[in-house]
């Protein structure tokens, strides 16, 4: 993701920093109050706009954490057509929780409780109070209403916080600085080869606190499944079998998704909408006009996350609904270093239960 036109927002950059500054300053000051919580609090967030893998690192600590704790997982709910705290039973429709929270809730079922709040002190007691043992915070590393007992940040290899400037010149929500904050620091969506060099490269960037644990993570993706269906098949089948691909996203940044299916086949053509794009009767015909362009034989891939509002959709027409896919993503930690990165999680968890 290429950095915006500096020479014209940079003096916009200066003061939404200042104002950046100031909020925190509040904040480490105690003029603004933090609160804290009896039971383990995990914040999961970025200082970034954009996609950094939030979602599937939360998925990743609730599979860690849900057979020996009751988890919850407390989101804003971006873009949901509801107000106040929502707690989802299940049924919940995904436009009043948002695509995130309730693609965890249908993946998880009962081994999670999701639930969405502006107001993420008030989302916190309302869960403690239904007897959840540890909650994960989804996105709120910038939400410092609340004191959260660890903080994992984490931050995209592809656009290393150190190389980027402030909104609106860069994509950073605040300084880099901000990262001191973190516990946890993740450098995610790594190449799966990286070399001893590269990590050194990128561990001397960041120049992290003593009191910090720097890991790094990469995506693995599994079996392409069929959205309306049951039909399961590998990636590498792409290649195999000459399939064309279109590639619908409406993620932060599918340029990595896309470079990675091209590494199975060269046949793929993308259509992007904006993050958390709500698809309309228009998209659908605009979906359809990009579909009918491959060559046969050919599919829909999507991610979990547009699958959320595909899968509600109407008008896609049985042919269409019969080509889609999705490709699921799960997080791997790198170096061997995924014992170690349990132990953390899991230590804090028992010692604050």
């Amino acid at each position: 993701m290429p950095l915006r036109p500096h020479k014209l927002f940079l003096p916009l950059s200066w003061l939404y920093g200042f104002g950046v500054w100031v909020r925190n300053w509040l904040y480490d000051q105690g003029w603004l109050a933090s609160q804290q919580f009896t039971l383990p609090v995990i914040c999961v967030g970025n200082i970034t706009v954009g996609g950094t893998g939030k979602t599937p690192h939360v998925e990743y600590l609730v599979r860690l954490l849900s057979d020996s704790f009751r988890v919850a997982v407390l989101s804003r709910g971006y873009r949901r057509k509801s107000k106040g705290f929502v707690r989802s039973d299940g049924q919940t429709p995904m436009e009043q929780i948002g695509d995130e929270p309730w693609q965890i809730k249908r993946k998880f079922g009962e081994r999670v409780e999701v639930a969405v709040d502006a107001d993420r002190c008030r989302g916190i007691e309302k869960l403690q109070a239904v007897g959840c043992d540890v909650v994960l915070l989804d996105d709120a590393f910038q939400h410092r209403a609340v004191k959260a007992g660890l903080s994992l940040l984490l931050v995209d290899y592809h656009r290393l916080i150190t190389r980027d400037r402030l909104l609106p010149a860069g994509y950073l929500r605040e300084p880099a600085s901000g990262k001191d904050r973190a516990d946890i620091v993740i450098v995610s969506k790594c190449p799966a080869q990286l070399s001893p060099i590269d990590f050194r490269m990128v561990q001397d960037s960041l120049r992290l606190r003593p009191y910090q644990k720097l890991f790094f993570s990469t995506l693995r993706y599994g079996m392409l499944h069929q959205l309306f269906g049951n039909e399961t098949r590998t990636l590498a089948s792409l290649g195999e079998e000459g399939i064309s691909v279109m590639l619908l996203t409406s993620i932060g940044s599918p340029q990595e998704m896309e470079a990675d299916l091209r590494q199975y086949t060269p046949q793929i053509l993308p259509l992007h909408f904006p993050d958390h794009h709500y698809y309309s009767t228009t998209d659908v015909a605009r979906i359809r006009q990009t579909f009918n362009q491959l060559p046969e034989p050919r599919i829909v891939v999507t991610t979990e996350k547009d699958a959320t509002r595909l899968f509600t959709l109407p008008d896609l027409g049985d042919e269409l609904r019969s080509r889609i896919y999705v490709l699921p993503i799960e997080v791997e930690i790198m170096r061997n270093e995924d014992t170690m990165f349990n132990k953390k999680i899991l230590d804090y968890v028992r010692k604050n239960r």
